[in-house]
């Protein structure tokens, strides 16, 4: 072959991509062959190694630790706040709750008060009634006998209780009309009956039942027994139903006794 189909087949080859550039050495590799470079530095660079990652301080791990256990005591104190609000809240509710109880119970209280004031009440017309039925009509006063045993202060009280007093005749006309019927609902028997009549606030100073003076008096006159006998020991003031005498007597004696009730609608 000669050497212009030499070059012709060079450049078909090359046309196709099967050939490559001739390929030029590096500048390193020049001044190694010329001897320019040492031979430290055509030695290969040793790999780096990373540097090995420390444990952390006994500080750190101390530091690290407190953390933590302020963040948990953080939230535990949160939860403490929040059971306290629930728990102020179910107080502030049980304290409306007493508060609507207690004006409940203020309100049971009036309505029993009311009821009592009521029953009191019609028990004081039922007595007034019953006596003025079943008992001597004295112009505006009833006066019925309870043959109850009872001592002064008893009596008194159950008196009133019934919305009248033990009987306090106040002049001859009031006397005369109470000894004739209490005679008449005892006879033929005799038997003594409270009046509201004492000295119990200061001797020989006598007092009806409501704390006005007595200024009538009807006392027992024989020369065996004239009253009042008894002195500081008989402070309280009976009738005797045989003849409408007064007899002083111990208070604390227990015998019937006679009440008396205003009856306004006489008039």
């Amino acid at each position: 072959m000669g050497a212009v189909s030499a070059v012709v087949v060079v450049l078909c080859l090359c046309s196709l991509g099967l050939c490559a550039p001739p390929t030029q050495p590096s500048g390193l590799e020049v001044k190694k062959a010329r001897g320019d470079v040492p031979d430290q530095l055509l030695e290969p660079a040793p790999e780096h190694e990373p540097e090995p990652t420390s444990q952390l301080s006994d500080f750190d791990n101390s530091y690290n630790y407190i953390l933590s256990r302020l963040a948990d005591i953080d939230q535990a104190i949160h939860k403490l706040n929040v059971g306290h609000y629930t728990l102020d809240i179910k107080v502030s509710q049980m304290g409306d709750r007493l508060s609507r109880i207690d004006g409940k119970v203020i309100e049971l209280e009036d309505n029993i008060q009311e009821v009592d004031k009521h029953s009191k009440d019609n028990r004081k017309e039922m007595g007034r009634l019953e006596a003025c039925q079943k008992g001597r009509r004295v112009g505006y006063k009833c006066y019925l006998v309870y043959r109850n045993f009872e001592d002064y202060a008893g009596a008194s009280h159950k008196c009133m209780d019934r919305g009248g007093r033990l009987a306090m005749p106040r002049d001859r006309r009031e006397q005369e009309a109470v000894a004739d019927y209490v005679k008449a609902f005892y006879q033929p028997g005799n038997w003594p009956v409270w009046l509201g009549v004492n000295d119990l606030l200061s001797e020989g100073m006598y007092l009806f039942d409501d704390g006005t003076r007595v200024s009538y008096f009807q006392w027992r006159k024989h020369f065996l027994s004239s009253q009042p006998d008894g002195g500081r020991r008989e402070n309280c003031v009976a009738m005797s139903s045989d003849d409408g005498d007064w007899w002083d007597h111990y208070c604390d004696r227990t015998m019937s006794y006679l009440c008396e009730f205003d009856d306004r609608v006489a008039l």
